[in-house]
């Protein structure tokens, strides 16, 4: 696993190094990196005392993200963006002891948890279309299914596209961009084997198709932003079909995977905002019906940049 991991960074690095190298050298004008760093903290908390009556359990939630962007226009025919987004967050309830009436606060249980970083270079022809490269790695920082048993930076999902794609609007930071390409994902998991012992293996599966993905960024007005991605994958290969051939799910890597999250964040102040996060997910290898997360809350943001 790291050493696929280490292969596939090393391409991004050279790649990046060398097209900022080629640019430096040919070009007279030297065009500044656009950059964005936004850091926002969402919190909540009620308790309550062992006499209070009613029924009622204190809870305490945290969330925490940050979104991150550097895009530059290293020649006048190559474009080169980087996004990073990270977020986790935890939630501890307070549950009654049914024997004294004692109220007891339970572990912290994850609530939130993404990392997502993706590049994507672009060739700028100024044609109706331009084509594109790109690299997208997706995890998350703790797997903890099994209490006994915690796991970090598992499943890791890499993918690797490359096609043509579109701005058919850009205003300001405003933009509607779309992509259409050839994709080859790896999917690695450290899996328990032993339900018992707790030892553990990593997996690798892998598979090839064909991704769109749609990124709209529009700005409804001064105090109110809407940022959506919907990402559509279909495979037309599997590694690990043979282990599924015979079964009631032989065909479920087939189906088409749908990832579309929509975020809507109204600025209070220049310090405080509401934010309202919605995800659906649908792959058929996980769960054959949809799976929808929604997220509402009120937090302090910090744009550093």
């Amino acid at each position: 696993m790291s050493r696929l991991i280490a292969i596939n960074a090393c391409i991004l690095v050279v790649a990046m190094a060398a097209s900022s190298g080629i640019a430096n050298a040919n070009d007279t004008t030297e065009m500044s990196w656009k950059k964005s760093l936004v850091v926002d903290l969402t919190a909540t908390q009620t308790a309550y005392s062992d006499s209070w009556v009613g029924g009622e359990a204190g809870a305490v939630s945290w969330v925490s993200n940050l979104n991150s962007s550097a895009e530059k226009q290293l020649r006048k025919w190559f474009d080169l963006k980087s996004t990073l987004r990270l977020s986790f967050g935890q939630t501890m309830t307070q549950t009654t002891d049914s024997a004294d009436q004692t109220k007891h606060w339970s572990k912290p249980r994850k609530s939130t948890d993404l990392i997502d970083w993706e590049n994507i270079g672009r060739v700028t022809l100024q044609k109706f279309v331009d084509p594109f490269v790109a690299l997208r790695l997706e995890s998350r920082f703790l797997d903890a299914s099994v209490e006994a048993k915690k796991r970090f930076l598992t499943p890791i999902k890499l993918t690797e596209s490359a096609g043509i794609t579109r701005r058919f609007y850009e205003r300001d930071k405003d933009q509607i961009f779309i992509r259409l390409g050839l994709a080859l994902r790896q999917i690695m998991k450290n899996v328990i084997v032993d339900s018992t012992a707790f030892t553990t293996q990593d997996s690798t599966l892998t598979d090839g198709g064909i991704e769109s993905v749609t990124d709209v960024t529009l700005s409804i007005n001064k105090s109110l932003r809407y940022t959506g991605k919907l990402t559509l994958y279909k495979a037309f290969f599997f590694s690990g079909k043979d282990k599924v051939e015979g079964t009631p799910y032989k065909d479920d890597w087939k189906a088409v995977d749908v990832n579309w999250e929509n975020i809507v964040t109204a600025s209070i102040t220049k310090i405080v905002t509401v934010n309202f996060y919605t995800q659906f997910l649908y792959d058929k290898e996980v769960s054959h019906k949809g799976r929808l997360k929604e997220t509402v809350g009120i937090g302090f943001i910090l744009e550093m940049i």
